[in-house]
């Protein structure tokens, strides 16, 4: 049975997820941007105003005329403010900015945020409903891949100049509403970004996803509508059944982080010249490599791991090691500053192999470093 016929199921597809500040649904499907009325009116309860939060790439697409259109239908007060794209928007400037909109736009407690556009526009516009006026309910609209991953679990935040996410909150939203077809005006690149979160997901949790993935990575990228939802799906599903048993990341939920101890400082040090998705990529071979060091995996797995990365598109070695003596120092450093570390220990998610994972505390800093400089 090829990928496409075992993708082919009702949509729009869903999935309940528990939280402590109340469940909520993830609905996946195509066109739902035109239909969020329905959706956002039956998850937010007695909102009074909504208040949608876009980038500019967001709205250059009519994406947020779209869904403002769509909610005036079920409230009474919709207002859309558009910030920049990037990560740069992730920042306690922005933050303030829009805090400043929500009261331009009449917002109280009973109000809504809405979240439109992909991980940064989430993690921004989360932050600011879990701290406007001690907390507003909000609702994520993912338009790129890659938002998946960030969009259900609750984790919000800003970064600082020292690091990402490093001020945030849990704060869950109310409804993640996703749209498949939005992400067929996605670059490419970001479309591998994406499939980097979801092989992370296989890796960590379900060998099936992971085959999946290996099988369909052409079609995958070309963002086959009925592919992507069966994609999201497997993928969403993954991330929902850690977050349930670890909804603030004392334990079990310590295993997403596969890949991003380097990961986050890959990307740091390569700031807007690589994708999140890249840099994960980067990073999730470069901790097998450490797994492989210290004889908890083999290279048969390693292999497999770089052949699927590299089919979706992704890079696997961290760039200008071989000629920049500073970039291995520099990558380091910022790898002691990783949420997961204590004492600046340095910490990693490792992998056993498909499916079984291992967070080990601390870890020699002379295989670290061997770790990035492989060969390829």
């Amino acid at each position: 049975m090829s990928a496409l016929e075992q993708a082919k199921r009702p949509t729009p597809a869903t999935i309940d997820v528990s939280a402590a500040a109340g469940a909520y649904r993830v609905v996946i499907g195509r066109d739902l941007l035109d239909e969020a009325d329905v959706y956002v009116r039956q998850a937010a309860g007695d909102a009074n105003a909504v208040l949608i939060v876009a980038d500019r790439t967001v709205a250059a697409l009519g994406y947020a005329q779209r869904v403002e259109a769509a909610l005036s239908r079920a409230f009474a007060r919709v207002a859309t403010v558009v910030v920049p794209a990037g990560e740069s928007s992730k920042s306690f400037a922005q933050a303030t900015e829009l805090y400043g909109e929500c009261v331009r736009a009449g917002l109280d407690r009973k109000s809504l945020i809405v979240a439109l556009g992909g991980g940064v526009v989430g993690d921004l516009a989360g932050f600011v409903a879990a701290t406007f006026m001690r907390g507003v309910d909000f609702v994520q609209m993912p338009t790129t891949l890659l938002a998946h991953d960030s969009s259900i679990g609750g984790k919000v935040g800003v970064n600082l100049p020292e690091g990402k996410n490093l001020v945030g909150a849990f704060h869950a939203p109310r409804l993640v509403l996703y749209d498949v077809a939005a992400l067929q005006t996605l670059p490419r690149d970001q479309v591998a970004s994406g499939l980097a979160e979801a092989v992370k997901h296989g890796v960590i949790r379900d060998p099936e996803l992971f085959g999946f993935i290996e099988s369909a990575a052409p079609q995958l990228l070309e963002c086959s509508p009925e592919l992507m939802t069966e994609l999201l799906l497997r993928s969403c599903r993954v991330k929902v059944d850690v977050i349930q048993v670890d909804e603030r990341e004392t334990g079990l939920r310590a295993i997403l982080n596969f890949g991003h101890t380097v990961g986050h400082a890959v990307e740091a040090q390569f700031y807007g010249e690589l994708q999140h998705g890249a840099a994960v990529a980067i990073g999730m071979v470069a901790e097998t490599r450490l797994a492989r060091a210290l004889g908890m995996t083999d290279a048969a797995f390693e292999e497999r791991l770089i052949a699927v990365l590299r089919a979706c598109g992704l890079p696997t070695e961290v760039p200008d090691l071989a000629t920049d003596p500073d970039v291995e120092e520099q990558i380091v450093g910022r790898m002691r500053l990783d949420k997961k570390g204590e004492g600046r220990n340095l910490a990693f998610v490792l992998p056993r192999g498909l499916g079984e994972i291992e967070l080990v505390r601390s870890v020699d800093e002379p295989l670290v470093r061997a770790a990035l400089r492989a060969s390829r």
